[in-house]
């Protein structure tokens, strides 16, 4: 726990704020990603009961703290694993810090994130129980991804299809099991409404990439940001925030959602604020609010869809 900070080589003379206690903790789960994982869940069960009327209160919350704990454990794996590859260091920014500013040791992080796998999987085993068997398949692929993304002989993470991934399991796939364990069935409409909340998980580690381009090139990595430049990695995040809108405006139209769910464009503003905080910034300190302002988008955008399907039930 005595590690000394030291001094950010972007930034010269500025050094990480120490934690204490419980704060140690709660960076190492990244609480400001975890919104990507219970956000999903909120919408797939709000669109069951849009078609069906009821839910299993019980399933619903299990599944959002299953949710919840694998993308916790991700986020270890992901500060141990970048910790034994030489990745991160004391002045690096948007990090838990546990091991390499708090001391704590690496292998008390990837146990506790096989600890929480473990009690996801319990929760699992329930949700089958009450559902399907066949989703305890899902599952584990699922888990093996989260493990996989900064884990095994080549990290999801390091190659251009991470933000496809993500959107992918915590977007699609996530949606479709919320609706499933209330339903029993995954029409396509389902799909289709998972595509703008995909996109925009997606659009989280994009700006993630974005903040860490020079950094991760020096490792040896191979993101989207890097292949396409920042220039155009920020042009690619403007289309995609542009592409949900527009998605979301298609459901609209094609009736399979109520305009209700125009009330997402509350949240425009913030991903404005998201694409004009990367132009023309350097340092990764200095792109931090505009990664924030990303995560942001995506707990606004998400909530407020939620919200209008209930308005669409309700009324």
């Amino acid at each position: 726990m005595g590690i000394k900070a030291e001094t950010n080589p972007s930034f010269p003379g500025l050094k990480p704020a120490p934690q204490k206690g419980r704060r140690i903790w709660w960076n190492l789960l990244r609480p400001h990603t975890l919104t990507a994982a219970f956000v999903p869940v909120f919408i797939g069960t709000a669109y069951a009961l849009i078609v069906y009327g009821t839910i299993h209160v019980p399933l619903f919350l299990i599944m959002l703290l299953a949710c919840i704990l694998i993308q916790a454990a991700t986020n270890m794996f992901n500060e141990y694993f970048d910790y034994k590859r030489g990745l991160d260091h004391e002045g690096s920014v948007g990090i838990g810090g546990a091991i390499v500013r708090e001391g704590v040791r690496p292998n008390t992080v990837l146990y506790l994130a096989y600890s929480f796998f473990g009690a996801a999987i319990l929760l699992g085993v329930y949700i089958c129980m009450n559902s399907s068997w066949w989703l305890a398949a899902i599952g584990l692929v699922c888990m093996a991804v989260a493990y996989l993304y900064t884990g095994g002989p080549l990290p999801i993470a390091y190659t251009p299809f991470g933000e496809l991934t993500a959107g992918f399991f915590m977007g699609v796939v996530i949606i479709g099991i919320a609706f499933f364990i209330q339903t029993g069935a995954v029409p396509r409409e389902v799909t289709l409404l998972s595509i703008p909340s995909s996109i925009l998980i997606g659009a989280i580690l994009l700006s993630n990439n974005i903040r860490d381009l020079d950094g991760d090139r020096e490792s040896g990595r191979k993101t989207l940001a890097i292949l396409v430049g920042q220039k155009h990695a920020i042009m690619v995040l403007a289309g995609m925030f542009i592409i949900t809108y527009a998605w979301t405006t298609g459901l609209i139209l094609s009736g399979i959602a109520s305009p209700w769910l125009l009330v997402t464009f509350f949240s425009i503003p913030k991903a404005v604020s998201a694409v004009k905080g990367f132009i023309g910034k350097q340092h990764p300190l200095e792109m931090m609010p505009a990664m924030v302002a990303t995560a942001k988008t995506n707990t606004i955008f998400g909530f407020l869809f939620a919200l209008g399907l209930l308005l669409q039930y309700l009324m």
